[in-house]
Parts: C-alpha cells; sequence; structure tokens
C-alpha cells in the first residue's frame, strides 16, 4: 500500500499558478515543514506578494500514492520471478483480499485478524490488517472517490469529516505496532528486506490517514519521506523486490512533475526526481509486483489521467475490471474517466449502468451510490442538464450512507444547478442545507454567496 490518493487536478478545473504554469495539484506543500519551519509564511509567500500559499505540491508524494489505492492494495497474480515476504503467498492472505477487492471489507478485516493472530510479532501480518481496517474507514467516509480530490479546495478548504476516535485510534495502534515489529527486527538484522518494506508500508498508511482524513500535512509528508527512504533501501538490497518500487515511483513521478522554479527550490534540500523514472517503476510493479501490482496500474492510471491520456488510463482501468469486474470502484473509476476525457452522455450512460448493476442483488458486495449519484451530476452538469443535474446532486445528498463532507458539496452543487435553470427558490433550498450539513466549512462560506446572490456560471 503507498502513501495515499491523490485524485489529480482535471482540465478546466480552477487551481491557482505560478508564472501561468499549473503546479502538480498544488505546488509543494509542507516544504517548510520538512525542512524543519512550520510556520504558515514563507520564501513562496514572500516572492509571489503574499498570492499564494507556501508549498502545497511536494506532499502530492504521500497524497497521491495510494490513489485509490483508493482502489487497490494487493494482487492475487504472484510472479515466481520476483521477491515478496513469503507471508504474502499465505491462501488466508490471498483469500484476504480477494473479499478486499470486491469491496468486502467486513470479509478481508476478519480474515486478516485470523492471520496477525496467527502471526504474533510479525510487522508484515500487522501491515496486511491494517491495510484492511484503514480503507474500510476511508470507504466509509467517502475518501475513496478521485472527484473529491479533483476538485480544488482539498488542501486549504474546511472540510466536514465524521472521524471515528475508536477506528483512528486502531489505525495508529496497529501502525505503531507494526513499525515496533520491524524496528525490532531491523535492530538484529539491519538488512532484513522484510522489515524494511513492512516497516516502509506501515508508515505509508499511517500517513495516508493522516493526511486524507486529519489534514495533518506535516506529519504526513515526515512519515511519507521516511516510508520512501525505507523503501529505496529494501531496492538496493534487493532489486527484485518490486512491490517496494510503488513507494519510489510515486516519489520519482510527482518531484520530477513539479514545475521548474519548485523543483530548483528543493534541489537545495537533495529532493529530486524523474517523471519518465517513476512511469517506468510503476510499470514494471504493475506488470510483475506480487502484493501491490494493482497500485501501481491504479496510480499510472491517475497519472495518466493528469497528462489527459484518457484512454491509455482507460485501458489501465480496464485491466483492472477484468481482474475484479464487480469491484464496485473500479467501475466508478472508469466512469470517471469517461467524464473527464469529454465523452459527456457517453460518462452519463456508463454512471447509469452503475445504477442498473446496483439493483442487482447481491452484483457489488458494497456500492457506496451516493459516488455514483454525484458523478452522474457532473456528467449532466457538463451537458447542461441542470435540473437532471440538480436531481442527481440531491439524491446524492440524501443518500443515507453520505459523509458529511459529499452531503455539503452536493447540496451547494444542487443549488448552482437549481440557479442556472431559474429554480431561484428550489435553489435557495439546497444552499440553505449545504450550510446546516457542515456550517464551519469553506463550501458553506460559498453557499451563503449564493443565498444573496444567484449563481451564474463560473
Amino acid at each position: 500500500m503507498i502513501l495515499l490518493y491523490s485524485g489529480l487536478a482535471r482540465n478546466g478545473e480552477k487551481s491557482f499558478k505560478v508564472n501561468g504554469e499549473l503546479p502538480v495539484c498544488e505546488a509543494v506543500f509542507g516544504l517548510k515543514s520538512y525542512l524543519g519551519n512550520e510556520s504558515p509564511g514563507g520564501y513562496l509567500d514572500s516572492q509571489q506578494g503574499g498570492k499564494l500559499q507556501l508549498c502545497k505540491g511536494l506532499f502530492q508524494i504521500c497524497r497521491w500514492g495510494s490513489a485509490l489505492v483508493l482502489l487497490g492494495a494487493a494482487s492475487l497474480g504472484w510472479a515466481s520471478e520476483v521477491h515478496t515476504n513469503p507471508l504474502n503467498r499465505d491462501p488466508l492472505v490471498r483469500e484476504a483480499f480477494d473479499h478486499f477487492y470486491n469491496l468486502d471489507y467486513v470479509g478481508a478485516v476478519e480474515r486478516f485478524e485470523r492471520f496477525h493472530a496467527a502471526h504474533p510479532g510479525d510487522p508484515q501480518a500487522t501491515a496486511l490488517l491494517l491495510d484492511a481496517v484503514l480503507f474500510q474507514e476511508l470507504y466509509r467516509l467517502d475518501l475513496l472517490d478521485t472527484t473529491f480530490y479533483a476538485n480544488d479546495g482539498f488542501l486549504s478548504g474546511r472540510h466536514a469529516t465524521a472521524e471515528d476516535p475508536k477506528t483512528r485510534d486502531r489505525i495508529f495502534a496497529l501502525a505503531d505496532e507494526a513499525i515496533r515489529e520491524a524496528d525490532w527486527r531491523l535492530s538484529k538484522n539491519s538488512n532484513d528486506v522484510d522489515a524494511l518494506y513492512a516497516r516502509g508500508w506501515a508508515r505509508s498508511l499511517k500517513c495516508t490517514y493522516m493526511a486524507m482524513v486529519e489534514r495533518g500535512f506535516g506529519g504526513g509528508l515526515r512519515l511519507a519521506m521516511k516510508a520512501k527512504d525505507d523503501h529505496v533501501r529494501v531496492l538496493q538490497l534487493d532489486p527484485n523486490y518490486v512491490d517496494a518500487k510503488l513507494v519510489v515511483g510515486v516519489y520519482e513521478y510527482v518531484v520530477g512533475a513539479l514545475p521548474l522554479p519548485f523543483k530548483l527550490l528543493i534541489g537545495f534540500a537533495g529532493i529530486t526526481g524523474s517523471k519518465s523514472r517513476g512511469m517506468e517503476m510503476l510499470r514494471d510493479d504493475g506488470n510483475r509486483g506480487p502484493v501491490t501490482n494493482i497500485e501501481a496500474r491504479t496510480v499510472m492510471a491517475l497519472f495518466l489521467r493528469r497528462e489527459a491520456k484518457y484512454q491509455e488510463a482507460v485501458q489501465v482501468v480496464h485491466s483492472l475490471k477484468s481482474q475484479y469486474p464487480r469491484d464496485y470502484l473500479f467501475c466508478l473509476e472508469e466512469a470517471n474517466l469517461r467524464k473527464d476525457s469529454g465523452e459527456g452522455m457517453g460518462a452519463v450512460a456508463a454512471y447509469r449502468e452503475i445504477l442498473t448493476a446496483a439493483a442487482k442483488p447481491g452484483y457489488f458486495a458494497s456500492a457506496r451510490l451516493e459516488l455514483t449519484y454525484f458523478g452522474l451530476g457532473d456528467a449532466l452538469r457538463g451537458q447542461r442538464h441542470y435540473a437532471e443535474a440538480a436531481q442527481a446532486y440531491e439524491e446524492t445528498a440524501l443518500t443515507k450512507t453520505v459523509s458529511p463532507e459529499l452531503k455539503v458539496r452536493s447540496f451547494l452543487a444542487a443549488g448552482q444547478c437549481r440557479d442556472l435553470n431559474g429554480e431561484r427558490q428550489q435553489a435557495l433550498r439546497d444552499y440553505q442545507a449545504s450550510i446546516d450539513a457542515g456550517p464551519q466549512t469553506s463550501r458553506a462560506d460559498t453557499a451563503r454567496k449564493y443565498l444573496r446572490n444567484p449563481y451564474k456560471g463560473a
């Protein structure tokens, strides 16, 4: 598992620019905290006259990693020519991942708990359980949908997230347990590649929670860098430990994709990267990784999407769907890609196909249909079918399992579509509902603005 899902800004969406150039998601976040200065101001603030917040993009090293992971965590296709921890080949682990990829997180967690109990003191067994518990929680919070990160304001805005303290404590406890177990083994043998890999993985998973749920970007960045260092060391010791190429490959790509002024700035801290080298590592992991080949392909699809190589991204997602055709998130991501590529009503049809499939008993083990309704609303809005788009957004907000953040976003989008369709009274009701769902959020502030003056389009 890697650091965390990025979501990548889509063509046409707003983001601040530096000298007219769009940074990789928001440029070099947290650089100051990484260099030991965590005050809110900084070099870029002074150089840009306070027009942009300091350094938001290096954190993509942490943010982009687990991509939907959002969508993936490990593969069942074991490759004999590469090296991996023997525990990863255990039939119970394979069975657990089969449940994981069909989004039966309850079944996956139960099996990983049994495996963890059967292997006390092993950091890999602990990290496997941590992985399942973490992504079960991220799914509950609607944080595994790419559209959440593609919208501007993820890093800087105020959001409504219903964090479960008990689950948070369990995630942190499992991460700390895995790190302690790995540290103990490394104290006996500093070249223990399995322990190094497990420690880096556990650090990346903890970073994922801190960044996606708590938005603790400073601490998350430090963990991300430590995870990368662990996996670089793994590859130095054993170049055939292909799974370690996921974290390192994402790091290489993201740093290499930063605008030149930022690369020059962070270069003074010894931070360098290469897009081509990163993509090459991800491709190798996607082809041969015993555990992380699905994550690697998921991240590749996201990076290809950022580069507007939509057909290539769709091909990658199709390969994921061919392995797990009833993974709801893979189906959703294909529809999202079709929307982003400008297919218009083709994307609308894709979202509606998901809704039709979900109506069949047992087709999806778990389907957060609010995510499909929201994507459908976006696709319809892009075609100027404002009334239908508003209905889809409202359906999103009224779904029983919708997260507070998505509820706020959905009512706001519904109100905007109602305004564009000349339905002012309904728009006012939607804006007020958005405010009520998350009064302290940035989007609630936007809704208050449109209570005063109708939305007339971006």
